[in-house]
């Protein structure tokens, strides 16, 4: 971890420490309450907002333009609406596949692994459901044969924006089973992992194993591994794009800090999705997103905390707080409101 100094000089805990033993409590209280992580099966609707959120974002941070609007209709009914490219619509398909594959096999993986974090056969199987829908209709034009989704790569890639080169592909093999005994070596629960976790995450990136596909399918192995240590996946969003490419080429110099805590805070945001709707007595103060349910979302609870309609306190992290109690009171006086 790199050091961090004070205004004045003096040497200090980085403020991500604070983030890291917050993510750390969270998970304790998770783990103490739950026993771990609610399965897609018995938290369908949790998950599969995360799902939707994670294929459109993911994939809108390497150039996909389909909106989110598109992604719900091409998941939920299959149909392509608008006028994108045929590729567009099969990298979000692919993509949704995959983390649909990943939630369930980081649960239950069946005779995928013996105990395992994770394991080669696995880093392959992302990366061919994620990448076969799209590769089906517009192949990569340089592969060979050899290189369809699940192969490693057997061309060299030119360096990095940040001037970084991945390894020669002769050396890559060698180069992703070292990566896999290290993952296995992940321990839950331990005070910086999500540094860990993003010195990891780099890694990947840096050796580049396919030919196309890496930052989706890093991405997706990296929330394989979060959701088997017990963790909610992570959610790169689009916004946060120039964020995350400057924090991996920190990373390419041996400083993880950054994407760390990139990475810490979006674990966090999907932890209220699973952990406050669970242990949040009534009226308990959590986070909106946390109250949000079939009834009315997140978005509309903030617009009626901000109007006054909902009563709410935002704290000094800009972050409004409301009470289930609350949220039940607004949502009986808008009913009466609409009411002929």
């Amino acid at each position: 971890m790199s050091e961090h100094f004070l205004p004045d000089g003096r040497r200090g805990r980085p403020p991500r420490i604070d983030l890291y033993q917050r993510l750390d409590g969270q998970i304790e209280e998770l783990w103490q309450r739950l026993g771990g992580l609610p399965s897609p099966r018995e938290a369908g609707d949790i998950w599969r907002g995360i799902w939707l959120e994670e294929a459109h974002h993911s994939t809108a941070i390497e150039g996909n333009t389909l909106v989110l609007k598109q992604v719900e209709v091409l998941l939920a009914e299959g149909r392509a609406i608008g006028d994108k490219e045929l590729r567009e619509y099969m990298e979000v398909r692919g993509y949704a596949d995959a983390a649909d594959w990943v939630y369930r096999q980081a649960i239950s993986p069946g005779a995928w692994t013996a105990g395992e974090v994770l394991t080669l056969a696995e880093v392959r199987q992302v990366h061919r459901v994620a990448m076969k829908p799209v590769w089906d209709v517009a192949p990569h034009p340089d592969a060979t044969e050899h290189e369809a989704p699940g192969s490693f790569r057997e061309h060299d890639i030119h360096p990095f924006p940040g001037g970084m080169t991945p390894p020669s592909w002769p050396l890559v093999p060698a180069e992703i089973d070292t990566w896999v005994h290290d993952v296995n070596g992940l321990q839950p629960r331990t005070p910086f992992l999500p540094e860990e976790l993003a010195s990891l995450h780099g890694r990947f990136e840096r050796v580049h194993p396919f030919l196309d596909g890496n930052g989706r399918t890093g991405r997706l192995l990296l929330n394989l591994v979060l959701v088997r240590l017990g963790y909610p996946p992570a959610i790169v969003y689009k916004r946060q794009r120039t964020a995350y490419l400057r924090a991996l080429r920190r990373a390419d110099q041996g400083d993880a800090g950054q994407l760390g805590e990139l990475i810490a805070r979006a674990v966090l945001d999907n932890l209220y999705r699973f952990v406050v709707p669970a242990v949040a007595g009534p009226a308990r103060l959590v986070p909106l997103a946390a109250l949000a349910d079939g009834r009315i979302n997140a978005d509309a609870l903030r617009t009626a905390a901000v109007r006054g309609r909902l009563q709410a306190t935002r704290g000094g992290d800009g972050q409004w707080r409301s009470t289930r109690n609350w949220v039940e009171d607004y949502l009986v006086a808008r009913y009466r409101r609409i009411q002929p």
